[in-house]
């Protein structure tokens, strides 16, 4: 088959992101917010990068879903779990990658993957709270009345971070506010935060024996703040994909590609 389609939905707990790639090649990406309607936005975005692309649903070979709520989307044809769609995005712009930690809405991973055959061999996942996640650090730029998307560098601005000692959400939260309330400056503020998930996200990388080539992605990765925390927290250096947010969805395509291909030989 000369042509083929297929498109990885990446249905996570605050966004939906789609994915569409060609012969194994990536060619164009869609994000939304998933509010409640999993099906509904998983839906919409794929009619929309299709007439995106000038493509015709009988032209995919198949549609994967992956993520939060993969089980949600009727028109995916494949489930595959974010561990190995996470690995497998990453490899495809870093093909050396032996190491990924995701930070999503509602979760964090730290992924360890085989040099020799790009598999996963281990990997560590936080889902029972917020801790350490995109909602974490939501929650908390809104109790310093930060807009989020300025949040990482302002943390970078920081030249003495307070220390956040409580990573559940509701208690840091009053942690915040009443350094705030203290006089603690709010880049110093910001940095302790990211530092503090750092600290939680390091830890299972370090647990699982994660190291170079580390590739950071999920949307939080976007934050230069929490890349640069994380990096002090490791002790070397991280890479990002061009666009973090859809690693997922592109990984989960790959995977399908990848079964393709061997049939073709």
């Amino acid at each position: 088959m000369s042509n083929c389609y297929i498109i990885g939905i990446d249905i996570g707990s605050l966004s939906t992101k789609v994915a569409l790639i060609k012969d194994g090649k990536f060619m164009d990406s869609l994000i939304d917010r998933s509010t409640y309607k999993f099906k509904e936005v998983g839906n919409q975005l794929y009619q929309k990068i299709l007439e995106k692309n000038s493509i015709l649903e009988d032209q995919i070979y198949k549609i994967v879903s992956t993520g939060y709520g993969r089980h949600s989307i009727d028109i995916a044809e494949k489930q595959i779990t974010e561990i190995t769609a996470h690995a497998r995005g990453a490899q495809y712009y870093f093909p050396d990658a032996c190491s990924v930690i995701d930070i999503g809405g509602q979760d964090s991973k730290a992924i360890l993957i085989s040099k020799k055959t790009g598999k996963v061999l281990d990997f560590q996942m936080n889902d029972k709270c917020a801790a350490g996640t995109g909602r974490f650090l939501e929650v908390m730029a809104s109790a310093l009345e930060v807009d989020i998307s300025e949040f990482g560098d302002l943390a970078l601005q920081s030249e003495e971070p307070e220390e956040i000692s409580s990573m559940c959400t509701v208690f840091a939260e009053s942690e915040v506010i009443s350094l705030f309330a203290q006089g603690a400056k709010k880049e110093d503020i910001a940095a302790g935060i990211h530092q503090s998930i750092a600290k939680r996200v390091g830890g299972m990388a370090k647990r699982i024996g994660a190291q170079p080539l580390l590739v950071f992605c999920g949307g939080v990765a976007k934050n230069a703040g929490v890349k640069k925390a994380l990096e002090d927290e490791l002790g070397f250096s991280i890479e990002r994909p061009p666009d973090p947010q859809i690693t997922g969805a592109l990984g989960a395509a790959l995977k399908v590609y990848d079964k393709y291909k061997k049939t073709q030989n």
